[in-house]
């Protein structure tokens, strides 16, 4: 019975390991987390204050009368309202999506040998550019390069002097695969060359 048990056991044990996909890096975002915590708890802290003052017999805060007041002759069918609703509503809806995005664009993740090793790279993108942008200029033909990185692709305008386009053009492609592949980047963009005379 053990013997079959370890059978069993031997091919889970002799699984590679499953493939490791390395994430875009985030910004930890310190300072709007900070100052958004202080002006919540500045908030609650004068709800606080006037309620303890209410139960104390005290009258409440001239600007909750104010408010009760103003709720008293505005109903939610005002267009006041709605428009503030509305507002609301997209303020709310885009911190939420710059909460959930990942912020920081501009460095692109890197494969690791050892993803076990918790170790990550990155490799900005105006340094990716520059990189490319130096090897596309050892090319013969080419006069001025501008390449632009993003996360799914790279653009690359050339221009040329004294050799056919169709050349530049395939020398270039060929020069920008073997970059991008020494990059060492994760998910590797896909070049688009342009090449004017």
């Amino acid at each position: 019975m053990t013997d079959s048990s370890q059978a069993s056991q031997a091919p889970q044990a002799h699984r590679p390991p499953r493939a490791h996909r390395p994430h875009r890096f985030r910004s930890a975002r310190r300072v709007p987390a900070a100052l958004t915590a202080l002006a919540v708890l500045g908030v609650a802290g004068v709800f606080l204050y006037d309620l303890a003052a209410v139960r104390a017999d005290r009258p409440g805060m001239r600007w909750r009368r104010e408010l009760a007041d103003q709720l008293d002759r505005h109903t939610p069918a005002d267009l006041g309202v709605l428009l503030g609703g509305g507002a609301l509503a997209v303020a709310g809806a885009v911190l939420l999506l710059l909460a959930l995005a990942p912020g920081k664009r501009g460095i692109l993740p890197m494969r690791t040998p050892d993803p076990a090793a918790g170790v990550r790279a990155g490799l900005g993108r105006k340094d990716a550019a520059q990189v490319l942008r130096d090897r596309a200029m050892e090319v013969s033909g080419v006069r001025s390069v501008r390449v632009k990185v993003g996360r799914s692709h790279i653009r690359v305008r050339a221009t040329s002097h004294f050799r056919e386009l169709d050349e530049v053009r395939a020398d270039l492609d060929a020069v920008l695969a073997v970059g991008v592949e020494e990059l060492g980047l994760a998910h590797p963009p896909q070049p688009r060359v342009r090449v004017r005379r």
